[in-house]
């Protein structure tokens, strides 16, 4: 079912077959050792000068520098995509990865918010406090928190914000309030693809430019249709300074909606025709030129195909824009999803909601959306920069929150007082063939039931508890090498390994704030 070698089980098996670290034990002495490996000091000219000329990348003068496209898909899961699984048609995604550095061991937060929280700020969404943790329309971290905008504007960047926002819904903590010159999109979460309009209540109007609300929300086209063209706007206007573009697609998030031409007709099932959606066969997004997504015979799972085939044309728009205008080669692209597959969807929470079960395409792991098993975190992710970044398979984990120290380094970006990072410079890997050093990543998701998880090196302690785990028997332990499906618990067998797992655990969360920032519910 699925393609050798960048394949979804090379993904989740042969990662974990890489080599070993010297000890499968973590020390404190080791754990500050890595931590201060992260970006925490702040961008110096001659630190920007030593990492980036040693692994490949010349610095030139600000005019110079490339453009930065960061894209997000919204709830793809690792095998939603084509170069993880030959069933998937998306040949511009597939394109790009092959001919970039793909990350094959690539991770995210749980859900949307915190996802973006992390890509955002370079910070583990828990060091903003709860409000940050899981979805939600209050604002994620306060006004003046630095970004992947106000990096770039200090950075002689002219900025720009398409699609989704969902790090506070309210015009006054929309994304010009934090460094983006221009945005255009939702603030809130998932809209419905045609009305653009999110759930009922105070938030629904919530499709705008510049944080003033569109009349009209430029209903009858399709969302993913309307962040492309305005992506490709941008693309395409003349400037004197380089630019950069963080593109939120809400595609593939519910309510999955494919209508092609039929713009006044809902996707929905023909009643003629058992397990067909009324007028599949003229609806360019159901019919990809090598028949991929005809072959599958659950009328659901077609339909999230479509959706992705959509979203990967899409990109494949941004990418021709950038090779017309001669951009290409002057232009980084990151991409990721923000979490892993939705899988099951009650419907009704949009107008034209469809309720789906099991309707993305299967994990050989465990997880899903909001899980902290490695089905709700471990994603799709790629850079793309043609002339500087060679073909190759990244192994060494990676997360989302590197992405800026990394752009950071990359630009030139300073700031006074000097900003932390829960990240590190990806460089070595990118640019060059070193290897990361080891370091422990980290995750909660916050909700009725909390889900809690930190891995280092091969190893990884799972909880899920609404108290926090207090003592190292508290956790789950898996080895990812040996158990990449996390199916055996080995906690028994290696309490040391449990202990000094916990240690790292509780570093990380004394970082996190307790509490919501005063004044929100």
């Amino acid at each position: 079912m699925f393609t050798a070698g960048g394949g979804i089980m090379e993904g989740v098996g042969a990662l974990f077959k890489s080599e070993r670290s010297p000890s499968p034990f973590v020390t404190q002495e080791r754990a500050r050792s890595v931590q201060a490996t992260g970006w925490k000091q702040g961008v110096s000219a001659w630190l920007l000068g030593m990492v980036l000329l040693g692994h490949g990348v010349e610095l030139r003068a600000e005019a110079e520098r490339p453009n930065v496209i960061v894209i997000i898909s919204d709830d793809q899961g690792w095998a939603d995509i084509g170069y993880n699984n030959r069933n998937v048609y998306s040949p511009h995604l597939d394109r790009l990865a092959r001919q970039g550095a793909k990350f094959l061991s690539h991770y995210v937060m749980p859900q949307c918010t915190p996802t973006r929280v992390a890509v955002m700020t370079g910070r583990y969404p828990g060091r903003f406090g709860p409000q940050a943790l899981s979805a939600s329309n209050a604002p994620a971290f306060p006004l003046g928190t630095p970004t992947l905008g106000t990096l770039f504007q200090k950075a002689g960047y002219e900025t720009y914000l398409v699609g989704k926002w969902h790090l506070g819904s309210k015009a006054e903590h929309g994304p010009n309030h934090f460094g983006f010159d221009h945005s255009y999109g939702s603030l809130a979460g998932a809209v419905g693809m045609y009305d653009h309009r999110y759930r009922a209540g105070p938030f629904a109007e919530t499709w705008q430019r510049d944080l003033v609300l569109i009349p009209g929300r430029e209903d009858g086209v399709h969302a993913t249709d309307l962040v492309a063209r305005e992506a490709v706007r941008v693309i395409e206007q003349k400037r004197d300074r380089p630019f950069f573009l963080y593109v939120a697609f809400h595609a593939v998030h519910t309510p999955l909606d494919e209508r092609g031409a039929f713009v006044d007709q809902p996707t929905q099932l023909d009643p003629d025709q058992e397990g067909r959606w009324k007028n599949e066969d003229q609806i360019r997004w159901f019919n990809d030129p090598d028949g991929k997504i005809q072959k599958e015979k659950d009328p659901e799972k077609r339909l999230l195909l479509a959706a992705v085939h959509h979203l990967d044309h899409a990109i494949g728009e941004i990418v021709a824009a950038l090779e017309r205008t001669g951009q290409s080669e002057d232009t980084l692209i990151l991409f990721s999803s923000d979490n892993g597959p939705q899988v099951n969807w009650p419907g009704q929470a949009y107008p034209d909601d469809l309720k789906l079960t099991d309707f993305n395409q299967p994990l050989p792991v465990r997880g899903k959306k909001v899980d902290v098993w490695e089905g709700g975190i471990h994603v799709p992710g790629f850079a793309w920069w043609p002339g500087h970044i060679k073909p190759k398979v990244v192994k060494d984990p990676v997360h989302v929150v590197d992405w800026f120290p990394t752009l950071a380094q990359l630009v030139g970006a300073e700031f006074t007082p000097p900003v932390e990072s829960d990240g590190i410079n990806l460089a070595p890997v990118v640019f060059s063939e070193e290897s990361l050093p080891q370091r422990d990543l980290y995750w909660i998701w916050n909700q009725k039931t909390n889900r809690w998880a930190l891995r280092y090196g091969d190893w990884k302690i799972v909880k899920y508890t609404k108290q926090q785990p207090t003592n190292f028997n508290d956790w789950q332990l898996f080895n990812l090498r040996d158990d990449p499906r996390e199916q055996t618990d080995v906690s028994a067998e290696h309490p040391e390994v449990a202990k000094q797992l916990h240690g790292l655990f509780l570093e990380q969360r004394r970082k996190d704030r307790q509490t919501k920032p005063s004044g929100q519910p």
